[in-house]
């Protein structure tokens, strides 16, 4: 098993949820964990717990955005380059006939057309030596439940995406792993907080740092190994 001690990962979204678990999982094993989110209370409140265990930069970026994009890249650059990029910021969308056009299209670039930009800087960052991008995908893309329309669409179109671009990457060196989770105890979820954790205690729901550990996993597998797709899932389901 391979170590993070020392290594340098970028979580995008980081500040609350799946991102945030991750980051602060990745910086108690060692790693040096650049994160960004939409805004300044959550980023402020996910940097103090981060550096609690470990060592972490965060700013403030958009990932619909190219040029905050770029930004990130930059920052990541100036911290000496990265080892692995755990693409993870997304938001929730209703189905096509409930939404907004603004907010469907938001939607789309951020959680698809912002995924490939990361992707891209990504390969772009890790050109010429060994990388790992792994993009945090959903159960949605199968399940493609009623309102759900537009979140599945960018889930299906990251799932798809995931297959060729590991193909694309894997002679560059570059490992490319897709996590799809079920149901996580997160801000994206309707219910409460009590009620979320009332359906983990039920097995109803997984816990944001189960999907830490298992990005955690994936990084630490020797370089012969890739973990292609991985799909984690609540013990009931609906």
């Amino acid at each position: 098993m391979a170590s993070m001690d020392g290594k340098a990962v970028l979580v995008t979204g980081g500040t609350t949820g799946i991102g945030r678990a991750i980051a602060i999982e990745l910086a108690r094993q060692g790693a040096k964990v650049l994160i960004f989110g939409r805004h300044q209370p959550e980023l402020s409140d996910a940097m103090e717990a981060l550096r609690r265990v470990g060592e972490a930069e965060g700013m403030i970026a958009d990932q619909s955005k190219p040029d905050d994009v770029r930004k990130v890249f930059a920052k990541a650059e100036d911290m000496g380059g990265l080892d692995a990029v755990v693409a993870n910021a997304s938001i929730s969308a209703e189905g096509l006939a409930d939404i907004s056009d603004e907010d469907w299209r938001y939607a789309m670039e951020t959680n698809l057309v912002g995924y490939l930009d990361v992707a891209k800087r990504a390969a772009e960052a890790f050109d010429g030596k060994t990388g790992d991008i792994i993009l945090i995908g959903s159960v949605s893309a199968n399940n493609r439940s009623k309102g759900t329309s537009v979140y599945t669409a960018t889930k299906a179109g990251i799932q798809g995406f995931a297959d060729a671009f590991r193909k694309e990457m894997g002679e560059r060196k570059v490992r490319v792993s897709l996590i799809e989770p079920g149901a996580v105890g997160s801000d994206m979820q309707d219910c409460s907080p009590e009620e979320q954790r009332d359906k983990i205690a039920k097995g109803e729901m997984l816990k944001a740092e189960d999907v830490a550990e298992l990005v955690t996993f994936i990084l630490t597998r020797p370089a012969r190994c890739t973990i292609s797709s991985v799909r984690i899932e609540e013990r009931v389901q609906s």
